[in-house]
């Protein structure tokens, strides 16, 4: 499964950077004159945006999604999704599946 998390990742990488002018360190290519304005990543939109939405923050929330994509962003918001729900389970030695459905206020399965 990670596999395929990672090979999706690295196609929307590559997309982003091709689309965007990154170099491969996720910089913007610099101009002629080594000047360039730094692209935001999806990983840097989808903080942006959930920690926004955590706050009721319409305005931030506006600015976030405007950084990337809304296919990169929803892909950016799954990433830290799953890895919020990993850190907490190993924090509380549980299962991620207990600790996903009780965050979501599910019944236990």
């Amino acid at each position: 499964m990670f596999d395929r998390v990672r090979k999706a990742y690295g196609r929307i990488r590559d997309a982003m950077r091709a689309r965007q002018g990154t170099d491969g360190e996720g910089r913007p290519e610099k101009d002629s004159r080594g000047g360039g304005k730094r692209a935001h990543n999806l990983f840097e939109a989808a903080a942006a945006y959930v920690s926004a939405c955590a706050e009721d923050d319409q305005d931030r929330i506006d600015e976030a999604a405007g950084w990337v994509s809304p296919e990169a962003l929803s892909f950016g918001v799954n990433e830290l999704a799953c890895r919020a729900v990993i850190a907490l389970a190993r924090e509380r030695d549980e299962s991620p599946r207990t600790v996903a459905r009780e965050l979501l206020g599910l019944p236990s399965a």
